[in-house]
């Protein structure tokens, strides 16, 4: 795309956005965004199904805003979206959606950016996809063909580490209905395969796992099932998990689920037709008291609240399902503070702003949309105080935010500067 990153700053009173600067440099089809938790630097990975992705590091201007790019690496894999960074920010873990690969990169000590592959992990072990890149059927098709088409071969959608010990990964297989767990190796760089979990009920097809999300303080986490427009709900077994990362290599594979499933619940209205939608992005609020998905199809976010009395401690009750005043919600973002969020409506070019209700849940729509081509990603970023203040003595602007636009399929993001900046919420 000739314009691939947009930025926009935001008036945290109101919500309104402006936009600030956009990116002159060529970069195809972006597909998803992080930022770092020290450096003033921003990664992208580019999603086609035919050529390897690239992940692209940016140096981000804390005053402006503006993106200047400072690397870019092979991704070892086609249709690349997914990017997580250990804890220590020494490697990225990355998920190349089309052939399932799962990689290892090194991260320069020094200057931040995304280096060459460690480790590669392949669940169709080299085995060409049955599915052709060049003939494909369209993600936002939902009927027993297209899901047929979708799940005859593993698909690697995400992968997160667990919020306790940062060594186990998991990775949603949109593909195979279920969620791989590995040992993370963070000096060796490696992930090794510790079993797999069902992304929903044993008796259900056509789950297609896209994303898991873990709750801030609560020992639970919430997969998307993309195609059965349902969201799981898992308890995190903390013994299992100690069993698993105290395991020999070799008995890694009979490891113990580490993810129990409690609760599964529908995103969309029970009249309306689970074919005519697919779900987009999972996410818990920063209060931990709600959890919330795009609905593509039926164009809305779906808001749960958590529960936090026993024994129902983590479970999800229906709020209700708001509509995105756009087609194709890919992707919505929260500000830092949690009261704005905003809506990548990807098949009508536009992104929203909704005022989210910390009380009882409820997005009320602010009227403010703005113009980006197929948006399909926000983040939502601070600039680190002590970069801002090497490079210019002068105060930061109020906010700042990152939309990403691309041919066919736009990402988007948004970047968030207060007095006090500080690395904003969870993607």
């Amino acid at each position: 795309a000739q314009r691939s990153l947009y930025t926009y700053s935001m008036d945290p009173a109101d919500g309104q956005m402006v936009l600030l600067s956009v990116t002159k440099d060529e970069v195809m089809n972006p597909a998803f965004s992080r930022f770092h938790p020290q450096k003033n630097l921003l990664y992208t990975c580019t999603e086609s199904v035919a050529e390897n992705g690239q992940i692209v590091t940016w140096k981000v201007c804390p005053e402006t805003g503006r993106l200047s790019k400072l690397a870019s690496s092979d991704a070892g894999g086609t249709s690349t979206c997914y990017l997580t960074l250990d804890r220590a920010c020494e490697n990225m873990l990355v998920v190349n959606y089309w052939d399932a690969t799962i990689g290892v990169f090194g991260v320069d000590p020094k200057q931040g950016h995304v280096d060459t592959a460690r480790s590669m992990f392949d669940p169709n072990n080299g085995r060409r996809m049955k599915a052709r890149h060049d003939k494909h059927v369209n993600h936002s098709q939902n009927d027993h063909s297209a899901q047929a088409e979708r799940q005859a071969d593993p698909h690697s959608h995400a992968v997160i580490l667990d919020s306790y010990f940062g060594r186990i990964a998991f990775v949603p297989d949109l593909g195979m209905d279920v969620i791989r767990q590995f040992r993370y190796d963070p000096e060796a760089g490696s992930l090794t395969a510790a079993g797999m979990i069902r992304s929903g009920p044993a008796d259900q097809k056509a789950l297609g796992p896209r994303y898991i999300e873990f709750h801030p303080t609560l020992p639970m986490c919430y997969v998307i099932n993309e195609l059965a427009s349902e969201v799981s709900v898992f308890e995190f077994d903390l013994h299992a998990a100690q069993q698993l990362l105290g395991s020999s290599t070799e008995n890694l594979q009979h490891a113990a689920p580490v993810l129990r499933l409690v609760q599964t619940i529908r995103t969309i209205p029970d009249a309306f037709p689970g074919n005519l939608n697919t779900c987009g992005r999972i996410t818990v609020h920063c209060s931990g008291n709600f959890v919330l998905v795009s609905n593509r199809g039926h164009d809305s976010i779906a808001v749960f609240r958590v529960q936090h009395a026993l024994p129902r401690a983590g479970m999800l009750s229906m709020v209700g399902n708001f509509h995105t005043r756009g087609a194709t919600p890919r992707h919505f973002q929260f500000d830092a503070s949690g009261q704005w969020l905003i809506t990548a409506n990807q098949d009508s070019d536009r992104i929203s702003v909704f005022r989210f209700n910390l009380a009882n849940g409820r997005l009320d729509w602010t009227g403010h949309e703005y113009h980006v081509p197929s948006p399909n990603f926000v983040c939502n970023v601070q600039p680190h105080p002590e970069e801002a203040a090497e490079l210019s003595d002068d105060k930061p602007s109020d906010a700042a935010a990152v939309a990403l636009a691309a041919q066919h399929v736009v990402h988007g993001g948004l970047l968030q500067a207060g007095s006090l900046p500080r690395l904003a919420s969870r993607l």
